[in-house]
């Protein structure tokens, strides 16, 4: 997939890899983890050779998931992990005319408080699953209520990103077109940043900043 001339620049490399590692990760760890934790979904460890093999796949790729995780906070936070208000308020209210009609729902930045939320879910439950999954891992000498503790923990966290992430791979797929660009080329329509981001596109013209693909930096008006 080969980005158009005059498509917008949304994402960098850096944020694209991080993106799909965080998402491969993530999926394999809730499949694997659902073969675990329900019986009906036991079948799931047939194709690694049984339920032990599924735990080892499940524990290591934790393992891979706590950097994606760490590179993901620290890139996303600043416009992702922050409410702003009032303008997060109002659009909330009207739920950015996701889920019913609305004829002008307030402008956003580069995320909306939809987008807010799963990123803060996947934050700050990822967080509680890689502290919890490495104590059930490595007990070690620490009192036993404690460590108990941490199994239901670990399926609240499941139980949270679950919906929260077929839910966005919904919208970035077929829910919202053209969003899937931004994952695989980091370029995006302006027809698409306009009625997504328009705050962000604005400040991006304003700034300067904005790379349009076959344009030299801040030369689109």
């Amino acid at each position: 997939m080969i980005p158009k001339k005059g498509m917008i620049k949304a994402s960098d490399a850096f944020e694209r890899i991080i993106h799909w590692w965080l998402a491969i990760t993530c999926l394999l760890l809730i499949i694997t983890g659902l073969g675990m934790m329900f019986h009906s979904f036991n079948f799931l460890g047939i194709p690694v050779g049984g339920l032990k093999n599924l735990k080892l796949i499940h524990n290591f790729t934790g393992i891979l998931f706590i950097p994606a995780l760490i590179f993901a906070i620290l890139i996303w936070w600043k416009e992702a992990g922050i409410f702003k208000f009032p303008e997060d308020l109002e659009w909330i209210k009207c739920a950015g005319g996701y889920l019913w009609h609305v004829e002008n729902p307030p402008e956003t930045g580069k995320y909306n408080p939809g987008q807010k939320a799963f990123f803060l879910a996947v934050a700050g439950f990822g967080v509680l699953m890689v502290i919890s999954g490495l104590i059930m891992w490595f007990p070690l000498s620490l009192p036993r209520a404690l460590v108990s503790w941490m199994y239901p923990l670990h399926a609240l966290g499941l139980l949270v990103i679950f919906p929260f992430f077929f839910i966005h791979l919904y919208l970035g797929t077929i829910g919202v077109p053209g969003s899937a660009q931004a994952i695989f080329t980091g370029y995006v329509t302006r027809s698409w940043a306009e009625k997504q981001c328009p705050k962000w596109l604005k400040e991006m013209e304003e700034s300067g900043k904005l790379e349009v693909f076959g344009e030299e930096k801040g030369a689109s008006h």
